[in-house]
Parts: C-alpha cells; structure tokens; sequence
C-alpha cells in the first residue's frame, strides 16, 4: 500500500468503535469484566508506565500465542468492531425537508399559505415553485456532495498481521479487539493502540497526531509517568513504549498488544471531542436570518400603513385588508433564496474546478468573510517531506538543492560558481550519505526515515542512482541516540576496497574525523576548522535546518571528514506568495503546530509571517493564560509551536471571541477539533487524514495552500454577486408595490393587467435576476478586505441606490402610463406601452445592477455572457407578447411602431445614466475621501473608510 494510500486514510477504516458504556467502570483505566473476559481495556498512560507482561496479564492474553478465536468472538460482543461509531445517515426524505427550516423559506411558506387563503392561487403558485426550486437544488447538490465524499473514503481495506490461536495471519483492522497481539513492520499503518512488547529499531511517525515532523523512536521499556507527563501539557500525549491508532511504521519492526480499540483509543478521545463541538451558523446564514426578520417587520409595517390609507380614503375594510396582505406578500422576494442558492452552487462548481471540494452551500461564501487563517505547519505549509535543502562540501563549496520531497524534480545549484573539483566533492558527499542508508524510494513514496530519504533523494537530483549497488554491504552500526551516529562497512565491487562510511550529528562525525580533503589534498582536521563547521551547523540550526555530517575512513577513529547536508520539511511552492497575498488584503494567517519553536519561527519566516518578540507563544504559555489574556494577545501572535488539540480549539475560541471569522487548515487528527469549530474548517485531499476530512467544511484536493487564496476570491464573488441581485430584486419590488398600491389606494386605473404582473414576476425578472448571480470575479472585489460579518445584507448604501432607481422607473413608467391614457379610457395600447416600458426599464436597470462602483463600461457589455443571453432572450419573449397574436389574446396587449420602440429606449436607459452617473460621483467622492484612487485604497488591504458618501444623506 502506498504512503499517499495510507494517508488517506489514515484512521477511516482502523478508527473503531468503542464498547458500549455501560460495560465500562466508570472513572477506572483498566475496565473488568465478569465471566472470564479478564480485563478489557487499559489506557495509554497506564500501560507505558507498566511492564509489558503485566499489560498482558490485566488483558489476560498469552503474548507468544495470542487470543483464542472463541476469546476474540466473546471480547468483540464486549468491546465492537475497531470503528469509530458513526450517526445513521438520515433518509432521503428527510434530508430533503431538511431544506425547508431556514427562516426566510419559512417566511415565503406563510406568505404562499395566506395567499391562497385569500384566493390568489397564481401568487400562491409562483411562491411554492420558488420553494421547491431553492429546496431541489440545495438537496441535489447535498447528495452530490455525499457522493464525492464518499469517493473520498473509498480506499484499499486496512488490514494488519495478528496472531491468534498461536497463528499469526492477516486480518481486518476492525475486526481487532483488547488483547490481540498485532506485529508491526516498515510501512505498516498502527491499527489500534498498543503497548510494545518487542521493538527492534521501531520509529513511528506520528505528525498527524502530535504535530512533530521526526519520526518517535519506540521501545519495548517500562517508562514511568514522569518521564512522559510533562509533555501531556504541549502536545498531543505520546508514551515511548506506545503505538497509536493511525500513525505509520516508518523503520524497524515491533510486536504489541492491543490496549485500546476505537473511541477508547487516543484518536477517539480527539473524536469525541470532535463531535461534543458544534459548527457555528455562516455569516450568510446570518443575513438570510436577519434579512427575513426584517421582511417580517417590514410586511406587518407595510399592512398597517396601507390600512391607516385605506380608511383616510373611505374604502371598506374587507378591501384594504385583501389589498394590505397582496401587498405585503408581493413585498417579499421570492426569487431571493433561488438566486442565493444558484449562486452557492455555482461557486461549489467553481471551486470544484480548483480542486476545493466544498461540503456545503455557505461555506464558500464564508471565505470571503475569513478574518484569520490558522494554518497547521506539517503538511499544510509545508509537504511532511524532508528536503535536504543546502549543503557545504569539505572543500568549502556551498549549494542550494531545489525541489521538494522525495522526487527527483530539483537540482543542485553551486553558490560559488560549478566546477570540477566542486561537483567531484559534492558528489563523494551525497554518494556516502546515500550508501549509509537503509531508505528506499519506490515510485515517489518512502520507506524508511524521513532523513535518510532526503538524503537519497538530493544524491537523484545530482544524478547518483543506485549508489549502493556499487557497493557490498560487510557490517552495519545502526543510528542509537547514544552515539547519533550510523556507521557501515562496505567493500567496492570493481576496486575491492574496503573503508567505513559514516553519517550522524555534526558533534558524533567529528570526533571520528582526524582528516579532511581540500584541494585534492588530505589535511588535518584543525580545532579551527571544526569550529568553522560547528558555526556553519549552529547557523543552519537556527534556521531549523537539521544537520547531518558525512565521513569515510578506513578506521573509525580516523575518518575523513566530507561535509555537511541541512534538511527540512520546506514550504509549499507558492505559499509565500499567497501568504502575501492575504496579508495585503487584510487576512491575518498565523501557524498553528505542534513541532518545535525553531523550526516552526523558520518556516513562518520563509512564507513571510511577521515573527518577533511578542508574536510566538507556546502551547504550555497558551495553558498559563486565561480567558481575558488569551483574547487580548492570540490577534497579535502569529506562531503558536508545541500545542496540543486542546490549545488549538482555545486558540480558535479566544478569536472568534474578537468576532474574528477563522478558517482552521490542517490535515492531521490531532486538527479535528479545531477544524470543527472554526469557522470554516480546511482539511488536506490527499495527505490529510480521514478523520480530518470528515471534520472539516472544505477538502483542497491537491493540498495547495494557494487554493485557500482561490476560495477566499470565490467566497467575495459571491456575496458581491448577491448583493447586487439584491439591489435589483428590492428595486423591482419597489417599484411593482408602488404602481399597484398607488392606482389601487387613490382609485387609478392599473397600469398592468394581472397576466402582465405576473410575466414580469415569472419571466422577465427571473432570468436576468439570476445571471446577475454568475457575474465573473471582479479583481477589484478580489482586493477587498473580508466584509464586515455584522453588516446586513441590505446597507444603507444598497437603499440609496433602489430608491434612486426605482423613483426613476416609477415616474418613468407613470409618465407613459398617463400619457397614453390622454382620453381617459385604458386601452390595449396603454397597457403595451407601459408593460413595454417597466420590461425594459427592468433591462437597463439589471445592467446598472452588475457592480455597484464599476462604469458598465469598464465591466464589458458581455463579460457576463449569461446576463448577455438573459437579456436578449427577455428581449425577444417581450417581442413575441406585443407582436403575436395568441399571445396578445392572453395578455391584453397590440404591436406598436418602431418609432414607440426608440421613445421607450430613449427613456428607459435613463435608470442606466443615471446610474453610471452616480457611480462616477460615488468614485469621485471616495477618491477625495482617501486620498487615492478606489483601487488603489483596496489593494493596500485597507478596510473601507465607512464614512457617508456624498449620497447617503437621501
């Protein structure tokens, strides 16, 4: 199974589920059961600080034989399956009303019930399709959804070596229970937590659940609570003599016994502390809320407003009433959750298209309100693979190794210049590292340590392949923290000669080392030339570079000193420049993890996070603060190193307490906590675990970073976008509520015949409506700062803006209404020419609608392609009413001349001008505000003034 495989994986199909609990005894580590089961459980902490036998005595199972089946089928009635248990995933049906519970659905549903209480099915009609649109789009987008992310959880079945019955075989992971004895070997996935009771060389990776980018070394020891506890503080708990559920064999092999399976192991605990945490409502969940209490306010205003007018002006009360409550109804827009919704889903599809899979409708506009970006290190900023990144020959040469990984895309780069002599030194460098190495690279992925892969995969990139084919391997002295250092023999197939070749800490080689090669020459090492390189090694450190020296010798007390390699887990391509980016639009980022203070100041420096005094905190200062300080500082810091889970989710808390919006970025288990809380959470597609997946609202799957500076963009789009429908929705209304409640109220003839109202509702609203949601990203949108979260939908400035369009349309529609009607009598002409007129006036003003700042000009006439089409088509349907005859029999209407059709284009762009002019003034008025141009103000990722602008006074 592949590294990517695993990962993937990571404790989707070996996260059990725990035994119910009431077979627990509460408060009690290790768990008893009667009739002969023997103990069942034994926590992590218990276990290291016990002798393996005894481990196995508590969970009565014979260490050299294992579990009897029998015992296994008994103890799985106790304990379940090794699985996380999961909620029943809820019917179709009822996922589908599910729909139907956002209050302004809600609203429009009371608004379709009094209508058709009242007799007016067509509204009745209409309002209902409008709900069975918005609820049919967001379910199927809902299952598709589903069904991607079940496409994510298809992997190859995780299964382990146990030995039961005294066999040992392979076996289902979750079909593990307390007590198996499970044999671990390089590459494998830990299925459940273990105590070791053999390990030979035993390293695990344990960056998805502690943070650390170094793989742990394992022992089979008793550790006792003190040696461990304090570390329980800064970061995830991990026990020597401990292997966890879902980290990765990375060298040696072991043998334990289980100790824990499913929500009792130590990613259940980060599970169900997962599941306690409740995901807050969107911001646009927010002002859809708002938005429809402000309807409801507005609805019961509007009744008792045209009842005080109905009684001043005689009419009877049934009648005021019947006219008060259409009113109010039409008052409500009922295109609005369609437009929002088609809006969502076009944004999800985009997203798609930027491989972002984003799990539900708000959560994309939720990025472009994200304030702070807290950013896991390992795997997120950086691609959890070791890189040798630099190197210096014992010659003095100095180089840079490009690429990142255990690829060979990359290449070395002479500081000084390439030469012969530098490349032949070089060369010798690699070549040793690569011979002293148990590490093997098989199709892009690693088996073995982290370190010894870099090391081969620098000797690719320099063009040495296969070093230790040349050689044969005699004696081997493996790495022991005791001398940091591996040493082995080899003997060169074509010459003969024998010689050690070393590799460990700079500290371990040189006391080896009595020689060094310059200039072809062997000279020797001189205290000063060992400080020379001790200063080098100091300096890389500080730069949390891990330094390795190289060395060979036909003794190992006189070895020959060949150089050094630094090697890191390097940034992502590109990071640095979308952390950039971010910045300047006012995004604060900060990193979030659980490795050490120095490399994690090293990597924030290089994606270009501000680190200085004052700004890196770690996870044991973040427990000595409380609530009030955590608040006051976490705005102002920008690495927080050695955190635990626990820190993570009171990082999260103690921001989101400033009302920032946070976006969480991670990839491993112990991020699941905090991805649910956030705001937005942002899981890793192909290295992140699965846990992590399920935690988070949007899954990047090619793990790019920059992909979240995408989403943002995406997130703003699409807010501006709905924003403008609402402008042209609220200024339509306006404008259909004022003609009929004028004619109705002071005893006019209507201006539009029932069929008409309900064409312009239906059709001509519609489609245009709608394409202004699909409007292209605006770059100036894309350089706005993150919108304000407690700002409504509708602003004052969107007020401004319809009732100046809407008093143009309504004393332009007015002024042709009362000029056909000269003799008194309303005929069919009178009505063609104002449904002509409010049609078109409709037009211009959704084309005034695309931006509330930019000129139509500099948008493009048919840079929104589907508004183009919109229009054209509204167009035409309007045509075919005037110009067909069964259609002018269905809506009361006759041609006209095209001398009509240029006075109606004269008058009806002028809600266009008019526009175009108050945007230029607006421009105007902004410049003298700041002092320079608009775009130029939002690129320098400031907020907005929030000062009036010339207009607002209206």
């Amino acid at each position: 199974m592949s590294n990517q495989q695993e990962k993937e994986i990571e404790d989707e199909g070996i996260s059990l589920l725990a035994a119910s609990p009431s077979s627990s005894s509460e408060g009690s580590s290790v768990v008893k059961e009667e009739g002969g089961v023997g103990g069942m459980w034994v926590s992590g902490r218990e276990a290291g600080g016990l002798p393996w036998e005894e481990v196995a005595r508590l969970l009565t199972t014979d260490p050299s034989s294992g579990l009897p089946s029998r015992e296994v089928l008994t103890r799985r009635q106790i304990a379940g399956y090794n699985e996380f248990s999961e909620a029943p995933d809820d019917p179709l049906w009822k996922k589908f009303l599910g729909q139907f519970k956002e209050p302004l659905i809600l609203l429009l549903l009371a608004s379709s019930l009094v209508s058709l209480v009242m007799g007016q099915l067509d509204d009745a009609v209409v309002i209902m399709l409008a709900i069975v649109i918005v609820a049919t789009v967001a379910f199927i987008q809902e299952l598709r959804t589903d069904r991607a992310l079940e496409e994510l959880k298809k992997q190859v079945p995780v299964t382990c070596m146990c030995q039961r019955d005294g066999n040992l075989r392979e076996y289902q992971a979750r079909e593990l229970v307390p007590g198996d004895i499970v044999h671990l070997s390089i590459g494998d996935r830990v299925p459940a937590d273990m105590r070791l009771t053999h390990a030979v060389d035993l390293t695990i990776d344990e960056s998805s659940f502690t943070g650390e980018t170094e793989p742990a070394p394992k022992t089979s020891s008793t550790i006792t609570t003190n040696s461990y506890g304090s570390s329980a503080s800064s970061c995830a708990t991990s026990v020597g003599n401990m292997a966890y559920m879902g980290t990765f064999v990375r060298t040696g092999r072991g043998r334990g016994v289980v100790t824990s399976t499913g929500e009792r192991s130590q990613f259940g605990e980060l599970y169900r502390m997962m599941q306690e945490e409740e995901a807050p409502r969107t911001p646009l969940q927010r002002n859809m809320d708002a938005l429809a209490k402000k309807l409801s306010v507005f609805s019961f205003c509007f009744i008792a407003v045209v009842f005080v007018m109905g009684i001043y002006q005689g009419i009877p009360i049934q009648k005021i009433f019947n006219i008060a409550v259409s009113l109010a109804v039409a008052a409500i827009p009922e295109g609005l959750p369609i437009v929002v919704t088609m809006t969502l889903c076009l944004g999800i599809r985009r997203m798609a298209q930027r491989s972002a899979l984003v799990k539900g409708l708000h959560t994309v506009e939720t990025l472009g309100c994200v304030t702070t970006i807290c950013s896991d290190k390992t795997g997120t900023l950086t691609k959890n693979e070791m890189t040798v990144t630099c190197a210096v020959t014992s010659e003095g040469d100095e180089c840079q190794i490009t690429g990142v990984g255990y690829s060979s895309d990359g290449q070395v780069v002479f500081q000084s210049g390439y030469s012969d002599l530098a490349n032949e030194a070089l060369t010798k460098l690699l070549e040793s590292g690569a011979v002293c190495n148990n590490a093997q690279i098989v199709g892009g992925n690693l088996l073995g340590q982290p370190t010894e892969g870099a090391i081969l995969a620098a000797a690719i990139k320099h063009g040495i392949y296969n070093a230790q084919d040349k050689y044969q391997r005699l004696e081997e002295i493996p790495f022991k923290s005791e001398t940091k250092c591996m040493s082995v023999k080899v003997k060169n197939k074509k010459t003969g000669e024998v010689e050690w070749v070393m590799k460990g800490t700079v500290e371990a080689v040189l006391q080896k080392c009595t020689h060094y090669h310059q200039n072809v020459a062997v000279l020797p090492l001189s205290r000063e030339k060992q400080q020379q390189i001790c200063a080098i090694s100091t300096e890389w450190g500080r730069h949390g570079l891990r330094v390795l020296a190289m060395a060979r010798g036909t003794s190992l007390s006189e070895m020959n000193y060949l150089g050094i390699v630094g090697i890191m887990d390097p940034p992502r391509e590109a990071v640095r420049a979308s952390v950039t980016t971010l910045q300047s639009t006012g995004i604060r980022v900060k990193m979030v993890t659980g490795d050490a203070q120095e490399t994690a100041c090293a990597i924030a420096k290089a994606v270009g996070l501000q680190v200085r005094a004052g700004t890196v905190f770690s996870g044991e200062q973040v427990d000595g603060m409380d609530e009030r300080l955590l608040t006051r500082l976490v705005q102002e810091a920008t690495v927080f190193y050695r955190v635990s889970p626990r820190h993570k989710l009171r990082i999260v808390k103690a921001l989101q307490q400033c009302d920032e919006i946070v976006g969480m970025t991670g990839d491993g288990v112990n991020d699941v906590v905090a991805l649910k809380r956030s705001n937005i959470g942002i899981a890793m597609g192909t290295m992140g675990s699965a846990v992590s997946k399920e935690a988070a609202d949007m899954i990047l799957n090619d793990d790019d970073f920059t992909t979240i500076l995408s989403a943002i963009e995406e997130g703003k789009c699409i807010y501006h976008n709905i924003s403008n429908f609402v402008q042209f929705q609220v200024s339509t209304s306006l404008v259909a509520l004022s003609l009929i409640a004028l004619s109705t109220l002071f005893g006019l003839p209507s201006p539009l015949n029932p069929m008409q109202i309900l064409l312009i509702n239906v059709i001509m609203d519609g489609p245009p409506a709608l394409t202004l949601g699909m409007e292209p990203i605006d770059d100036d949108v894309k350089l706005q700062p993150p919108r304000d979260t407690k700002k409504d939908l509708i602003t004052r400035q969107l007020v401004r803006n319809c009732v100046i369009s809407a008093t143009i349309i309504i004393c332009g529609t007015l002024w042709v209404f009362r000029s056909e009607m000269s003799d008194g009598m309303v005929t069919m002409r009178d009505t063609t020419m104002t449904f002509a007129c409010f049609v078109m006036f409709d037009m211009f003003n959704a084309m005034s609608c695309r931006s509330h700042s930019k000129s139509i000009m500099e948008l493009g006439l048919t840079s929104n392609w589907y508004l183009f089409l919109a229009l054209t088509a509204t167009m035409g349907c309007l045509l075919a009413v005037v110009y067909l005859p069964f259609l002018q029999w269905i809506f009361q209407t006759e041609g006209i001349h095209i001398s009509d059709w240029i006075y109606l284009l004269c008058l009806t762009s002028t809600v266009l001008i008019v526009s175009e002019l108050r945007k230029f003034l607006d421009r105007r008025w902004e410049v003298r505000r700041s002092g320079e141009p608009i775009r130029s103000f939002w690129s320098n990722g400031k907020k907005a003034s929030g000062k009036p602008s010339w207009m607002d006074a209206v």
